[in-house]
């Protein structure tokens, strides 16, 4: 499931990367020509080249948390990544085909992709994106703290050895039991009678009489 749900944002980073990102991306280069951006001056009063720097930053946002977060599938990154890379390599052998492939050319989004391809941002952007998916810890998600038994389950002679040593209700064992066992016990005479409210039977042998 949860690398169901990193194909998802997979899907979703790429979407972001081919719209926003290269949309972004010809917002600057439409800029203000010259030596340098504005002349030099602010950017402040530069709308269009405001909206593409806060483009590219967005997607550059939701890039790095999908490749930080140690709880997000590997898969979120590194297939886009993988294809900005297989685009990138393709782009290397035939310069034609990688432009071909490209939807929407005539559309700020292809024409803004192909400028991230011709620049080797996309080769970049793959680069970094692909490092999840060598990181084994990220294929299977990791406690953040360590799995304990409840606390009703846990074993408290275990983690107490001296805990049933105190107990005083038991089956057989504890203070009380201790206590009847070690405690003097009254010496029995089997001939005379441990009545406490009278004499024994002056008859009886090993008796003695009462008083007259």
């Amino acid at each position: 499931m949860r690398h169901l749900v990193g194909f998802l944002l997979a899907v979703v980073l790429a979407a972001a990367v081919f719209f926003a990102a290269s949309w972004g991306y010809v917002k600057l280069l439409l800029g203000p020509l010259g030596p340098l951006p504005a002349g030099g001056g602010s950017l402040l009063h530069h709308t269009a080249i405001l909206e593409g720097l806060g483009a590219l930053a967005g997607v550059g946002l939701v890039a790095g948390l999908l490749i930080a977060l140690p709880r997000v599938s590997p898969l979120a990154s590194g297939l886009p990544g993988l294809v900005l890379l297989a685009w990138t390599g393709l782009y290397i052998f035939s310069v034609r085909r990688a432009v071909q492939y490209i939807p929407l050319k005539t559309e700020a989004y292809g024409m803004g992709f192909q400028a991230l391809l011709f620049d080797g941002i996309l080769a970049m952007a793959g680069l970094v994106m692909i490092i999840p998916l060598f990181v084994p810890s990220r294929w299977r998600l990791t406690q953040s703290t360590s799995a304990a038994a409840p606390y009703e389950a846990q074993d408290a002679t275990a983690t107490y050895p001296g805990f049933q040593d105190t107990q005083t209700i038991g089956d057989g064992g504890g203070l009380m039991s201790d206590w009847t066992q070690t405690r003097p016990q009254p010496r029995v005479n089997p001939g005379v009678s441990q009545a406490p409210w009278g004499p024994a039977d002056p008859g009886h042998p090993g008796g003695s009489a009462g008083p007259v």
